[in-house]
């Protein structure tokens, strides 16, 4: 019989010796956080299965309920991430309390920034993750006033999260790239990149619109979509590093949400 350290049998063992059944490896697994389960799907192909097979099992839902606020799992916010093991994800992708404007503050559901009323300040959030390699999309939406500048899009590491005056943050330099929505102008290296989308009587953004963003490390865009529908490409030859979805505000207690949703479906 195949043994663990100290001799007992191990539940994940071959040909010839026993394993638990999957719900009890799923019951056991739903005391565990989310980086004990990440060693745990490494042990074993049985372990893997439990564990990624089903992404609303006990073990996700106890996840994200220990994880998650309740507001996160009760209202809309994540009404496009079905899965359980999805909102885990959404939540270990959203903005970063450590990496973001003094003036701006994530509330309590975790998702989403609100921005204190500070005069002649502009003021940005990144993610807690960034990506570097794969194809990524989230969605972004405005819950309250633009105000004069609004921007979404992408940034490095080393690009600026405030300023002073209200400005086009992201995009003020070679380490971000932003879309205003106020005006619909492109932005990278503090110069406008066009407009977007290209296209005549192009419609203003609508507070509480869902604007998702595709970035494409292996191509190096970045896109837009408006209602499932396709904006197009808004930049080409992103830089191989580590980019972030970031945001950036003028408006005091204005509030921005973004919601991580792992690849995008094509098509």
């Amino acid at each position: 019989m195949a043994t663990a350290a100290g001799g007992a049998p191990n539940a994940g063992a071959g040909a010839g010796g026993w394993r638990l059944p999957g719900r009890v490896l799923e019951f056991v697994f739903s005391y565990l956080d989310l980086r004990e389960l990440r060693s745990c799907a490494l042990v074993c192909k049985l372990w893997h299965r439990v564990l990624h097979g089903d992404e609303n099992s006990e073990v996700w839902r106890s996840l994200a309920a220990r994880s998650l606020a309740e507001e996160a799992l009760r209202t809309d916010i994540l009404c496009n991430v079905p899965t359980y093991k999805g909102k885990v994800r959404a939540f270990q992708h959203a903005f970063s309390t450590n990496d973001c404007s003094r003036n701006v503050y994530i509330k309590k559901n975790g998702f989403t920034l609100h921005r204190n009323p500070i005069a002649q300040s502009t003021d940005g959030a990144r993610t807690k993750i960034g990506f570097s390699e794969g194809r990524h999309a989230w969605e972004v939406w405005w819950e309250g006033p633009l105000g004069t500048v609004a921007v979404i899009g992408i940034a490095t590491k080393r690009a600026p999260m405030q300023c002073q005056g209200y400005v086009a943050l992201l995009g003020s330099d070679d380490q971000s790239w932003g879309w205003n929505l106020v005006d619909n102008n492109l932005l990278h290296n503090g110069e406008v990149n066009g407009s977007f989308p290209q296209c005549n009587n192009a419609p203003k953004y609508q507070i509480g619109e869902r604007i998702r963003v595709i970035l494409d490390m292996e191509d190096k865009t970045l896109a837009f979509e408006r209602g499932y529908e396709f904006l197009g490409v808004a930049f080409r030859g992103l830089p191989k590093t580590c980019l972030y979805p970031a945001v950036s505000a003028v408006y005091g207690n204005t509030e921005v949400t973004l919601v991580y949703l792992g690849k995008p479906l094509d098509g």
